[in-house]
């Protein structure tokens, strides 16, 4: 069966191409709702009811991909779905690691993901693992999100813990050190966490919420095993939405 079809509205595509320029600000739920009309068939979502309309809270989903289809329509789908504002957490750098183009592309890459969290609201992060020129950079864009936690009144977050794609066509991987870490900051921030699993099955595109959770480890444990511990339960939940070809090693 063909995979569905993804395609972004001619009234959104030139209307952010001059926002980015511009560095107007955009109503993201709103273009989200119109480039998700366009998809055909239509998402199919289930457990509606676990949908998150008010905070705090934040929206954890994997990162699904394949050729054609890229984490981009991740928040599309859910921004479309949920009625207030999601400030997603996005990534500040595209890598193309062994890609001929990769120093260029990156450079350029910086500068448009840069230009598109201002235009929407959202925070950019560097890759994980963060390289040595980028711990002082990820550590401010962490105290940034934590600081807007504080300053919202209900909010929303949005992101996905791998935080990059993987080699075997959205199977789960184990999300680099550092983000069960921060998971436990917004956790003590009172923020409860939302699961969403999200894969393309039988040509159609599927995101299924689960019910949401208090994040919490054991007492007494190392912060690297607090780390680990934090970072397994987070994708645990994801693996439970997701058929069991796409649950890695969470299963």
């Amino acid at each position: 069966m063909s995979a569905p079809s993804y395609s972004y509205p001619p009234v959104v595509f030139t209307g952010l191409i001059r926002d980015l320029l511009l560095l107007h600000r955009r109503d993201f739920h709103r273009d989200a709702q119109a480039c998700m009309a366009r998809i055909h068939p239509s998402l199919q979502v289930s457990n509606p009811e676990n949908i998150p309309q008010q905070g705090p809270c934040v929206i954890t989903v994997n990162h699904y991909h394949r050729p054609g289809f890229g984490a981009q329509w991740l928040a599309l789908s859910i921004s479309a779905l949920v009625s207030v504002h999601v400030h997603w957490i996005m990534t500040a750098e595209f890598m193309y690691e062994g890609k001929w183009f990769q120093p260029l592309g990156s450079s350029v890459s910086r500068i448009l993901l840069k230009r598109i969290a201002r235009v929407y609201g959202f925070t950019c992060m560097s890759p994980m693992p963060p390289r040595p020129q980028d711990v002082q950079a990820r550590a401010a864009s962490v105290r940034a999100v934590l600081e807007l936690v504080k300053n919202t009144r209900e909010p929303v977050l949005g992101f996905a813990p791998e935080g990059q794609d993987a080699s075997d066509m959205g199977v789960l991987t184990r999300p680099p050190a550092g983000v069960g870490r921060f998971g436990l900051l917004l956790a003590r921030a009172g923020l409860t966490f939302v699961p969403v699993g999200a894969y393309e099955a039988d040509g159609i595109f599927h995101l299924r919420f689960g019910k949401g959770y208090v994040l919490s480890v054991p007492p007494g444990l190392r912060a690297e095993e607090r780390d680990r511990q934090a970072s397994k339960t987070i994708m645990e939940h994801i693996a439970f939405l997701l058929p069991p070809p796409l649950r890695g090693e969470f299963v």
